[in-house]
């Protein structure tokens, strides 16, 4: 497809920040074209005065989805809640254009998995079969050949890709992962709770989703997938006052005698030729990858307690989101992956 000039992209779901993400990252594209962007409770209003920074910039007129299945598109971003994505991926099961899903509707190993974490029967289970995560460090070949991608859940993009070497050489020792994770309130999406209430988040910080959060279960998966044999973690979630990013760090104690020098090769092999992954050997912050779709890890040996030590950032909304998903749609699309991609990092 690279030869083509321009690609038919449509996004569905338009009132988050996911949405206006994609916009903002996918108006500046040079091989794509926005073709419509979908709301049902504002159909009719400019995308600009949903999303007022985008006044001049990108002024279509929202439609509602049904208007999908009447337009020629290459590429359909569904943006859109758990529980909503499959509905409109079975309803548009025959239609050729790409679909890459940024809910959670697909990205576990088959329904009865997803029941049991989502809490809710699947309605379209049959699409398990030909969707493929979207961690492109882990899945490139497989993305490129996809015409459904589960974009992953911004918690386990950092999550995973903090101990993916280690779990790929199979050298991390059963049961002794930790994840502390920490996100920003944009993570929790556009809609106010009580969870992301100002009063709440301002000036605080706490835990939640304790032993239950569903992404759990998605980052053992991916890293099982990676040692051949299922994997427990200890995962736990906060809640930072900032308006985004994600810091996590791993720990975990491995199998066979360690090193700094050891480590730092490890990691370097794994992550040679991903252009997205930085590796640091001074300790990453939020503000380090603010606005890009890079992850910074720093991979650490602590001799005295004999673990690994990983830290890893991520803008929520770009890594763990909406980059994420137009790194796969330039995979998908056969096109350059950093495509459109190279922002850099917004720095205070």
């Amino acid at each position: 497809m690279e030869g083509k000039k321009k690609y038919n992209i449509a996004i569905v779901g338009a009132s988050g920040y996911t949405g206006s993400e994609l916009a903002r990252i996918l108006v500046q594209h040079q091989k794509v074209e926005i073709k419509m962007i979908t709301s049902e409770t504002h159909t009719g209003k400019p995308f600009s005065e949903l999303h007022p920074q985008f006044l001049g910039i990108l002024d279509l007129p929202l439609e509602s989805a049904e208007e999908v299945s009447k337009n020629q598109l290459d590429v359909v971003f569904l943006a859109l809640p758990h529980g909503v994505s499959m509905e409109y991926i079975k309803k548009w099961k025959d239609k050729k254009a790409m679909m890459i899903d940024l809910s959670g509707d697909y990205r576990l190993s088959g329904p009865d998995v997803y029941k049991n974490w989502y809490k809710q029967d699947h309605v379209f289970p049959e699409a398990f079969d030909r969707a493929i995560y979207g961690l492109p460090e882990l899945h490139e070949n497989r993305i490129r050949g996809a015409q459904l991608v589960a974009n992953p859940g911004c918690y386990p993009t950092a999550s995973i890709l903090s101990l993916a070497p280690l779990f790929k050489d199979q050298l991390i020792k059963e049961g002794s992962v930790v994840i502390d994770a920490k996100s920003g309130t944009s993570g929790a999406g556009v809609k106010a709770s009580n969870t992301t209430h100002f009063s709440n988040v301002n000036d605080n910080f706490k835990a939640y989703g304790l032993r239950i959060h569903r992404h759990t279960i998605e980052i053992e998966e991916q890293l099982g997938n990676l040692q051949k044999e299922k994997a427990k973690i200890q995962f736990t979630p906060h809640l930072l006052p900032v308006d985004r990013g994600i810091l996590a760090t791993s720990y975990a104690q491995v199998n066979e005698e360690m090193s700094q020098k050891k480590l730092d090769e490890i990691y370097g092999e794994f992550y040679k030729g991903k252009p997205f992954v930085r590796l640091r050997s001074s300790i990453p912050a939020l503000k380090d990858v603010r606005g890009s779709n890079y992850c910074d890890i720093m991979p650490i040996w602590d001799e005295r307690t004999q673990r690994v030590i990983v830290l890893s950032v991520i803008d929520n909304l770009v890594k763990g989101a909406a980059g994420q998903a137009v790194h796969n749609m330039n995979l998908m699309l056969g096109i350059p992956q950093e495509t459109g991609l190279l922002q850099s990092p917004m720095q205070p």
